[in-house]
């Protein structure tokens, strides 16, 4: 053995030493970690041929090895760590020669560009990294960030630490925005550290909170790292829970847990919601606490008198928080009572499949110990009490259609059990009744009489729904006797949202979070997957930065207005009606008129589209952004080849099965995922997230996510984790774009001084995470999926 190490290990040194070379040889880390791996083939398989890499395996024709199998200990079980008495035999790491590694290697890497780049099923899944990375530019260029800046400044500037606070807020809101660290770091980078120098802070807190909050992007859904993330965890989930499954002697993992192995990207968004704010409320707390410790370095600041009305503290907290709790909480209450609800009369023409027992009880000696083991006694017999039941009753039962009587029945059920409100009604009056509280909260001395009106509008609203709409009327006699009430709250809100244009804060605020809500809004609501909604969020953000400029320009933006009603018709529209103009009896008057409007809406938004495209295109703003769009993009899906090569060139010659050999043989769950997340830790001051998600996270995945714990929390403590990669000295990245823009007097010491308190405050939040799971699970677990 060459310097007394097993072959596999010199391999690993070899593939690790040869990738940080390449990385620090200045090349494009695309092609270095492709070079690596090719390098490092070609050393392994010249030392593999000279007969100096052996590697000392279990010899699998042994007693000692026949009669732990023959005891119950499935083979896949068995490892030099975990067995090191067992005989042992020296063969080659590449056992039928590394000409045969080779061929393989060449084949897979072309079946996985095929699954993974070109046509496989996560590939609409990365189409959302596109559109985040295009949706976060565009926005970038649209100088929301500048005007952001100046507004929180403003409002936060007067407290204790108030500047860096307001860093914090931004970074967090530019998060839910665009998602791109080295877009935040630079634009806050320019726009903030001057200022906050001219004002006496300190070099280090100035540059540390720069550096750290434009790394909440990387957490903070939409995330590209969770994104990136989720479509390997899922893979990886689920194949490690079916080798668990069969280990236990259960046929697939669905009987053995009793629900399905899936994670989604969808989901995971969900799950890193509230990370996200508890990492930028640990950011704002740790610079609002050095401030008042070290007040002549983190001084208050006036920054300006904000424009807008004055507002005193009752009038604040009556419309800005009293009635929009009263309204929401009032519309929850209703609801819970039954006043608000499901008006729909849709019957499936086919019945339920009826109810199986929560675990299947079907299942072999092996499995069914196993069962008892991962779920307890009580939850077996509970399952046997169920499904002695569903035998007694003849067996389980299957969909079968139902016939004509049944189904009158069930949609007679649905009138006489429909809510007196709808649920798509009581929103709308909800969103119109918050208009009218702002309006009246941001201008309380302006006359109050269109906004009673407005107000009397959303009763009248709600009370025609009452009397005059029931479940069995039509869409269009709905519209009918709806429109009067509706024009009339509009026309209210028409004026309450003059008043708010007038605020700064919320004119500043308001449109970005209006793309936020849309974008998130429809991902955590688990209405849309995130490809639709990056889309979205791309199309939006392509309007917003258009307005934004022709508002600049001083001409009139009032066809992407026009084109945003658009878009909120043609959604009105196709939930309220049947669009469908090709049914075999022939399309109603009322179907026509429905599907020409929300056609014409369609046509209309896309020529609003098309608008902002060519406004953005005559700035010379699109142009970059679609090119930057296309070099990020590139990089990643560079990335994602490159690592394919060198993960399976660690495969080739046995890597990956020792490495995760050796984290088996670790009796406790928690010691292998602690190992596993230091590793990552330190990795970090090296190897830059895409590296350390497609080269380290495929090894080590099968092991982590083949345990017991909660796929969702495991992700977002990788995700967190890999956040860290970012700040920590000497090659995180948001040092680089912060060095690269910060001005003379501000050193590399410096930033590295600076991000190291942020630094322990990742670890901090990781120690929360890891001893409080339910700031993961809480929402997934509340929202649907």
């Amino acid at each position: 053995m060459l310097f007394g190490l097993d072959g596999v290990e010199v391999g690993l040194i070899i593939v690790f030493v040869t990738l940080f070379a390449a990385i620090l040889s200045g090349f494009p880390v695309a092609f270095a970690i492709g070079g690596a791996g090719v390098i490092s083939f070609g050393i392994i398989a010249a030392l593999d041929s000279a007969g100096l890499l052996i590697h000392q395996a279990i010899d699998t024709g042994s007693e000692g090895f026949t009669a732990l199998v023959r005891s119950g200990v499935h083979e896949d079980a068995i490892s030099v760590f975990r067995y090191p008495d067992l005989p042992r035999v020296g063969i080659s790491v590449f056992p039928q020669g590394w000409e045969t590694a080779l061929d393989r290697n060449v084949s897979f890497i072309v079946n996985r560009i095929n699954e993974r780049v070109l046509a496989g099923q996560s590939i609409e899944t990365l189409l959302a990294v596109l559109m985040f990375v295009l949706m976060g530019i565009v926005l970038e260029r649209s100088r929301i960030a500048n005007d952001l800046l100046t507004t929180m400044a403003r409002v936060f500037g007067p407290l204790p630490g108030g500047l860096a606070v307001s860093i914090v807020v931004v970074g967090a809101f530019l998060a839910a925005s665009t998602g791109i660290v080295g877009a935040t770091v630079v634009t806050m980078g320019l726009l903030a550290l001057p200022t906050m120098l001219r004002n006496n802070y300190s070099p280090e807190l100035a540059t540390g909170v720069i550096a750290a909050s434009g790394t909440l992007g990387q957490i903070i859904p939409p995330s590209i790292v969770i994104v990136l993330l989720g479509t390997l965890a899922g893979d990886l989930y689920s194949a490690a829970q079916d080798s668990r499954a069969q280990l236990a002697g259960c046929t697939d993992a669905l009987t053995y847990l009793g629900e399905p192995a899936v994670v989604s990207v969808g989901t995971l968004f969900q799950a890193a919601l509230l990370p996200g704010i508890l990492l930028a409320m640990l950011y704002a707390g740790y610079a609002f606490g050095y401030a008042l410790l070290n007040p002549e370095k983190a001084p208050a600041v006036e920054m300006g008198v904000s424009t807008g009305e004055v507002i005193t503290r009752g009038e604040g907290l009556t419309w800005f928080l009293g009635v929009p709790i009263a309204v929401i909480a009032g519309t929850l209450l209703l609801a819970e009572v039954g006043l608000v609800g499901s008006q729909s009369t849709q019957v499936d023409s086919f019945s339920d499949i009826g109810a199986a027992a929560s675990l299947r009880t079907n299942v072999d000696p092996a499995c069914q110990a196993a069962m008892i083991e991962l779920h307890g006694q009580s939850a077996w017999d509970t399952a046997l009490a169920e499904q002695a039941a569903i035998d007694a009753a003849g067996g389980a039962t299957e969909s079968r259609r139902l016939a004509p009587e049944e189904i009158s029945q069930l949609r007679a059920d649905k009138v006489a059990n429909a809510a007196p409100i709808g649920t798509g009604v009581a929103v709308l009056a909800v969103i119109m009744a918050l208009v009218l509280a702002v309006g009246r909260g941001v201008s309380p001395s302006a006359t109050p009489l269109p906004l009673i009106a407005g107000a009397l509008g959303v009763l009248a609203f709600l009370l025609v729904d009452v009397v005059a709409i029931g479940p069995l009327t039509s869409p269009g006699m709905t519209v009918l006797l709806m429109a009067l009430p509706a024009i009339a709250t509009l026309w209210a809100c028409k004026h309450a949202a003059i008043r708010m244009a007038e605020n700064e804060l919320i004119r500043v605020v308001f449109p970005p979070l209006v793309l936020i809500v849309a974008v998130l809004g429809s991902i955590l609501g688990g209405i849309t997957n995130p490809t639709p909604a990056a889309a979205l969020g791309a199309a939006g953000a392509i309007m917003l930065a258009a307005y934004r400029r022709l508002r600049d320009e001083g001409r009139s933006p009032v066809i992407i207005i026009y084109a945003t009603f658009a878009v909120m018709i043609m959604i009105l529209v196709g939930i309220n009606f049947d669009m469908r103009i090709n049914l075999a009896g022939g399309a109603s008057f009322e179907t026509w008129i429905a599907f020409l409007v929300g056609y014409g809406a369609y046509l209309f938004a896309g020529f609003g589209l098309l608008y902002s495209c060519w406004v953005l295109f005559r700035a010379r703003i699109l142009t970059p952004a679609v090119r930057e769009t296309a070099k990020v993009t590139s990089m990643v899906f560079t990335i994602l080849i490159a690592s394919q090569l060198l993960n399976l060139v660690v495969i080739s010659f046995g890597g990956e099965h020792y490495i995760q050999d050796f984290l088996k043989s670790f009796d406790s769950e928690l010691k292998v995922f602690l190992i596993v997340m230091l590793v990552l830790f330190f990795l970090g001051f090296v190897l830059d997230f895409l590296e350390i998600i497609y080269i380290v996270v495929p090894i080590v995945g099968p092991v982590i996510y083949g345990g017991s714990f909660d796929p969702k929390w495991v992700t977002i403590m990788i995700a967190v984790n890999l956040q860290t990669s970012f700040l920590t000295p000497p090659f995180g990245f948001a040092l680089f774009y912060l060095r690269g823009v910060a001005p003379k007097e501000v050193t590399t010491a410096h930033i590295y001084r600076g991000v190291v308190p942020f630094v322990l405050i990742q670890v901090l939040g990781l120690a929360i995470l890891w001893f409080f799971p339910g700031i993961v699970t809480i929402v997934p677990d509340l929202m649907p999926n």
